[in-house]
């Protein structure tokens, strides 16, 4: 008994000990935190602030070519309509009484939620004439329903029209009516850029507009697009997606390519980048101003693009193109070319590769007679053919089918006279189902036209339109009559109450909607 009576009075002591202990412990840790709180909230005062200097610009070549040339860079946005979706034809359950949302559903024919929204794509471009021709890529704007161009200088947005365009390198012709003379790119040489040269890349690279980037010239004539007619710049200038279609210029500002892919493998910039050369560019730029289309000289035939050097040497010539096919009906056929001769010449001058051959031939104005020079199992012999049109020589090609089935759209003012929309008077009936009792004049849009000024500016079926540059509508003849006034490029505001719901209720706000006429 002695000894289990001594054993709860340690027990005791030893937690009265380790008590004590914590105690200490913390009001030790209390006393140095407090003291380090004290000393963090010392001013120090042999510290020397801070000071931000004036702004002192440090220009260098970079940046003064920048500000020559960025005014001339453009952001594009292309709009596509969605295709019409497949909708219920079930007839809707009564509404209960007073539900004006169903009822309001009723009167309009359908609910907002299902109307379809178009997709929108981005990229970039440059201006080349004042007058507002843009040069860009094809890829940007193929199948657009509209294209849109916001200047840099104003941040001002345009409709533009397309001009012209051509697969086959990649390249389109679109023009916008600013109103003013436009700022434009100079246009270097681009067979004078050699490997190692400066290049700077300008464009809105995930729609990051005006962007700029440089890096150098690493390779050139790289070939690596699907198409004859694209032998590429190669440069580690960071190009993303967006860029395409901007400038690649030199460190003179000479825009020396246009920026049209990259190889990646992560969807993004990886040091490869591809501009397609500016001498090509103008070629084909400037048969799109002159015609509205590229042409094509051919001789009507076909060979493969890997021809061996020993399988030259073998036939016994050290240069020139093995014809593999000729064309039924065309030039080479009509001038008694056949297939394994082999050209060596045109006009005296010797056809390096297919290349070549393609190149000087597709150069060559169309119903040019030129003297081909051949070789036809070991013999020499001159045929005189007459250059015609390739989309022509090869018509049943779908390769060049492009040419017959897309047409650039034609310009001019939209097919709805009242800017791109139709309206109606408002029954004093049609008020009151609609709640605008108080609401004094107005006309309803009942049809917007695709690809209209109105369309492009956001009016919408439903919509009342209550003024116009801030004069009153009160029915179609002011429509016509404010339209009468107006020209190409004037800036336009529409005022229009808009249907909402809130609550199960149909509610009105007002909202402003404006554009510049095309």
């Amino acid at each position: 008994m002695h000894i289990w009576n001594q054993r709860p009075t340690g027990k005791v002591l030893t937690f009265v000990l380790i008590g004590v202990t914590l105690a200490i412990g913390i009001l030790v840790g209390t006393l140095v935190d407090s003291r380090v709180k004290a000393e963090r909230s010392q001013p120090a005062t042999d510290a020397t602030p801070l000071r931000i200097p004036d702004p002192v610009e440090l220009s260098n070549e970079f940046s003064r070519l920048v500000k020559r040339i960025e005014p001339a860079v453009v952001f594009i946005e292309t709009d596509f309509d969605p295709r019409p979706r497949e909708t219920s034809r079930q007839s809707p359950a009564e509404p209960e009484e007073g539900d004006e949302l169903d009822l309001f559903r009723r009167f309009f024919g359908g609910p907002f939620e299902n109307m379809p929204r178009p997709r929108q794509a981005t990229g970039s471009g440059f201006i080349v004439d004042p007058k507002g021709y843009i040069i860009t890529n094809y890829h940007v704007i193929e199948g657009a329903d509209r294209i849109r161009v916001k200047l840099v200088d104003d941040q001002s947005e345009h409709k533009a029209r397309l001009i012209g365009f051509d697969p086959e390198t990649d390249l389109a012709v679109i023009k916008i009516d600013a109103g003013r003379r436009l700022p434009t790119v100079e246009v270097g040489n681009s067979d004078a850029v050699q490997v190692g040269d400066w290049a700077i890349a300008i464009g809105a690279p995930f729609g990051l507009e005006a962007s700029v980037t440089a890096g150098i010239i690493s390779a050139k004539g790289r070939d690596v697009g699907p198409q004859q007619f694209q032998r590429f710049i190669q440069t580690d200038a960071a190009i993303n997606p967006g860029n395409s279609g901007g400038p690649l210029v030199n460190i003179r500002g000479e825009v020396i390519g246009v920026n049209t892919m990259i190889a990646t493998r992560s969807g993004g910039y990886q040091g490869i980048g591809f501009a397609l050369p500016i001498n090509m560019a103008v070629k084909v730029y400037n048969m799109i101003i002159q015609s509205g289309r590229v042409t094509r000289g051919s001789i009507g035939i076909s060979f493969s693009r890997e021809q061996a050097p020993v399988l030259l040497k073998a036939l016994g010539v050290d240069h020139g193109v093995v014809v593999s096919q000729v064309q039924p009906g065309g030039p080479a056929e009509k001038a008694g070319i056949k297939p394994e001769d082999i050209i060596l010449a045109i006009d005296g001058k010797p056809v390096k590769d297919g290349d070549d051959l393609v190149s000087r031939v597709a150069e060559t104005p169309i119903g040019t007679e030129v003297k081909i020079s051949i070789d036809r199992g070991g013999r020499r012999m001159e045929i005189p053919v007459r250059i015609e049109d390739r989309a022509r020589v090869f018509a049943d090609d779908p390769r060049f089918a492009f040419y017959r089935e897309r047409k650039p759209p034609e310009s001019g003012a939209p097919a709805e006279a009242m800017f791109g929309v139709h309206v109606r008077n408002l029954s004093t009936r049609e008020r009151s189902e609609m709640g605008l009792e108080e609401q004094q004049g107005g006309v309803v849009i009942t049809r917007v036209e695709p690809r209209s000024f109105g369309e492009d500016i956001g009016l919408r079926e439903r919509d009342v339109i209550v003024s116009i540059n801030r004069r009153p509508v009160n029915s179609v003849d002011d429509v016509r009559a404010i339209q009468a006034m107006l020209k190409s490029g004037d800036a336009i505001a529409f005022r229009v109450l808009r249907p909402g719901s809130a609550r199960g209720q149909v509610t009105w706000f007002s909202t402003y909607l404006a554009g510049r006429l095309p």
